[in-house]
């Protein structure tokens, strides 16, 4: 993870959207045909888009009055125990049209583009019933065929039990299962499918029926496991070979362990932790010691993290979690990519992959968690066409 194959004086050579050389600029300029397009990024950096694999980024409203209550002292929990936290945030976007949902969420793109990010995994479970969960993936599949960031649909029903269903949290597992899910498969709408694993949520035996269910239906899996309490998630997401385990600011040595030999991707969301004032970060260095790869992820979300900034993202993994600049870069593109089942297409500058990088007002990667709370991205390119113009000059 701390090695970045740095290409100093490098360029690239970019055809029909992809990559088609990297290597020294003297090198590339002599290969390049007459009439070739030249971009001069001026000696600045020049990475991978960011692939952002963990974020909740169609919703209504927003929650700024819950964080002026935790700033006053409330907790996340005692917000939530008297309708606030998610509740909120599902009561506003079930009565959202669409078009007022992908309004915001065209608003928020624009954020993480500033920041130098091309692909964003979305998720669902602000609507928590049929139709609102299938509004809000219709909306991502509007914001993929926008074509101005990569989108990755994941499905996330349970996300929390809905009023309607307090008390009766196993009816409510069997609506996922039984209609939920059924509807999402048909219409196309969603590449994986995700679980809140807590005891005071879902706790594992009900996240391991609907992820069973999910598996059998041709999901792909990931999974919210241990953010609030050491409740078996980590172990679950290894049970199952899910693609990744997000959170873990609570899981056990023996979780982690699990994660090992099972090859689940832990994505760590510091943002949060950060967000919510509290001290409790992923063990991070334990992860890489043992050999996982570490993804890192904003969890932009309305109420525990709502930053779209990457560049903040590595900053708080380096200062709280201990991570070395490059090791953030790289949980951040290449790691982040393959744990989407990406890695083939994106998260790193190689021939054959698609053109997605970000020009940073930079001269050394190092300074992207340095100088921390800006956006650095001058220029961001998808598929080799600009989406995203800080600087006119570039």
């Amino acid at each position: 993870m701390r090695e970045l194959a740095i290409v100093r004086d490098g360029a690239m050579w970019i055809r029909d959207g992809s990559i088609h050389a990297v290597g020294s600029r003297r090198d590339i300029e002599r290969s390049l045909p007459s009439g070739a397009q030249v971009l001069d990024a001026g000696g600045r950096i020049v990475l991978p888009g960011f692939v952002d694999a963990h974020t909740h980024t169609v919703f209504a409203g927003n929650r700024a009055d819950e964080f002026e209550e935790r700033a006053a002292g409330a907790t996340y929990q005692e917000i939530a125990a008297h309708g606030g936290g998610i509740r909120a945030t599902v009561e506003r976007t079930r009565k959202a049209g669409e078009a007022e949902l992908l309004a915001a969420a065209r608003r928020y793109r624009d954020w993480f583009l500033r920041g130098g990010t091309t692909t964003i995994e979305a998720k669902s479970g602000y609507g928590l019933s049929l139709e609102s969960e299938l509004k809000i993936l219709r909306v991502i599949r509007q914001l993929e065929q926008d074509g101005r960031a990569r989108y990755v649909s994941t499905f996330l029903g349970a996300h929390e039990v809905p009023d309607e269903y307090r008390g009766r949290r196993d009816e409510y597992v069997d609506l996922v299962i039984h209609e939920m899910l059924p509807r999402v498969r048909e219409e196309r709408l969603a590449e994986y499918c995700d679980v809140f694993c807590e005891p005071s949520v879902f706790p594992v035996a009900q996240a391991r029926r609907i992820l069973e269910a999910a598996r059998s239906s041709g999901f792909g899996l990931r999974l919210h496991a241990d953010q609030l309490a050491s409740g078996g998630g980590a172990q679950l997401a290894a049970e199952l070979g899910a693609a990744s385990a997000d959170h873990l600011e609570q899981a056990s040595a023996e979780g982690l362990q699990a994660l090992q030999r099972a090859g689940v991707q832990p994505v760590l969301l510091p943002a949060s932790v950060y967000n919510l004032g509290s001290n409790r970060y992923p063990a991070a260095r334990q992860m890489i010691e043992l050999g996982l790869g570490v993804v890192l992820a904003t969890d932009f979300n309305p109420g525990s993290s709502p930053t779209a900034s990457m560049p903040m993202v590595l900053s708080l993994a380096c200062t709280h979690m201990r991570l070395t600049p490059a090791e953030a870069v790289t949980a951040a593109t290449i790691n982040a990519a393959y744990s989407l089942k990406r890695g083939h297409e994106i998260g790193s500058l190689e021939p054959g992959k698609f053109a997605d990088f970000a020009i940073h007002d930079c001269d050394d990667y190092r300074e992207l968690p340095y100088f921390f709370g800006r956006d650095t991205a001058l220029a961001v390119y998808v598929n080799g066409s600009p989406v995203h113009l800080r600087d006119s000059h570039l």
